[in-house]
């Protein structure tokens, strides 16, 4: 879509639709192993270790200035209401952000995963909860790019792209969490059909989506076990619990989804029964690393509300600004900050590259930079005041969203679960 011709043009080229050429669906086999106003109109920093070429700033500006435009002004109202601005995500759709690294053959932009965080770190200065579903769904959308066969991705991709389809992934359970290859959602062949039951837990979008990547148990072998599959919202016997009351993310609903006897079609299954472990983590490498720019692009924004406040808040006949000791958190702040985005521009640049590392690299920067992230955050609230506190800020909502970016996509104590056996393995 749009995105996809930045190769090819300038950045005003963004505000013309030029449509991609279609090439053949196929199927892709499985892998073997598993300085401007403040964000979003902010330009991101330069990192020396990994320098922007234009292509990559044309992204990053098209994306802060929809960011600014279209989100941020809407942001309190959102989460005050919980309202789930749809509309906005299909107008952001529209620019090529539904299939950031889907194929172009589907209507996705075909870019790279470090295209990816420089758009999520833009859009999470306008709102982190709306920034963060649309990772999800670009995570959902890219694994039936990757592992569907032709005619899934000829059926679900083109809507999911544009947005017209909402998607959402389903694999924490009520009680499988972080032990993901305890899940008990039962998958039975019936025939042409599969019927499905058990419950997910905490889903991003449910009840509002329209495609669901479920992982269920196909047989009780442990992690070889788990087998994907494609649920559509119409599917008898899919239903959802009451939109949970959640600390931040209040921009997108969060459900329970439920599977009694729900029946779908056999060819609904993604990859070969026994591979939905696969399928879910390398879905989850890619979805770390979004989370992470999200993170990111709030705390940035949440750096950027303190300079102002300070640069006008006085005490003791002094701006704030004017105080070594506060100079001197501001400082930590940015530095704690621009190492984390190269922590992640690294990390995504292993993924694009898929070197053995990748994983490794992914859970150690989705952990470092959402750690770093809400830190951030938590210290702007601090240097507002009781300011901070009050909602008209912006600030303490940033905080809210953030602190759940520590926990999903694998909490950051499986992080270095994973990090850990990672080095053990290679000794």
């Amino acid at each position: 879509m749009i995105l996809g011709v930045v190769r090819k043009a300038r950045p005003n080229a963004f505000l013309t639709a030029l449509k991609p050429t279609p090439r053949p669906l196929t199927p892709r086999p499985l892998p073997v192993n598993g300085e401007r106003e403040p964000a979003p109109s902010r330009k991101i920093m330069l990192s020396q270790f990994f320098a922007l070429n234009d292509d990559h700033r044309a992204i990053a500006d098209m994306a802060q200035t929809f960011a600014r435009e279209k989100i941020a002004p809407h942001a309190l109202d959102w989460d005050e209401r919980k309202h789930f601005p749809v509309d906005v995500l299909r107008e952001a759709a529209a620019l090529g952000m539904g299939g950031i690294y889907t194929g172009e053959d589907i209507g996705g932009s075909g870019l790279t995963r470090l295209d990816a965080v420089l758009i999520f770190e833009a859009l999470a200065g306008g709102c982190p909860a709306v920034a963060a579903y649309l990772s999800i769904h670009n995570m959902a959308t890219w694994m039936i790019d990757r592992f569907g066969d032709a005619a899934q991705r000829g059926k679900w991709g083109p809507g999911l792209t544009c947005m017209d389809l909402l998607a959402s992934y389903c694999l924490t359970e009520p009680s499988a969490g972080s032990d993901a290859a305890a899940i008990k959602m039962k998958a039975r062949r019936d025939g042409d059909f599969y019927v499905l039951n058990g419950v997910k837990q905490f889903i991003s979008g449910a009840g509002a989506s329209d495609v669901y990547i479920v992982m269920a148990r196909t047989s009780d072998d442990g992690a070889r076990g788990m087998t994907a599959f494609v649920v559509e919202k119409d599917a008898p016997g899919l239903s959802f619990g009451a939109n949970e009351r959640k600390m931040g993310w209040n921009a997108q609903p969060t459900r329970q989804v439920i599977c009694d006897d729900c029946r779908i079609p056999a060819a609904n299954r993604l990859g070969e029964e026994g591979q939905g472990f696969k399928i879910a983590m390398a879905g989850l490498d890619g979805g770390r690393l979004n989370i992470a720019a999200c993170s990111l692009g709030g705390a940035a924004a949440a750096l950027d509300k303190t300079l102002a406040y300070m640069g006008e808040r006085q005490a003791f006949g002094k701006k704030l600004n004017d105080f070594q000791a506060l100079q001197f958190r501001l400082a930590d702040m940015a530095i704690d900050l621009e190492a984390a985005r190269t922590f992640l521009w690294r990390a995504a640049s292993a993924l694009d590259a898929k070197t053995p590392d990748a994983t490794q690299l992914c859970a150690m920067a989705k952990k470092f930079v959402t750690d770093a992230g809400f830190a951030v955050a938590n210290d702007a609230l601090q240097l507002h005041g009781g300011y901070g506190y009050l909602a008209d800020y912006g600030v303490e909502k940033i905080v809210r969203d953030l602190r759940v970016h520590q926990i999903l996509e694998g909490s950051n104590e499986i992080m270095r679960l994973i990090v850990a056996r990672r080095l053990i393995e290679q000794k």
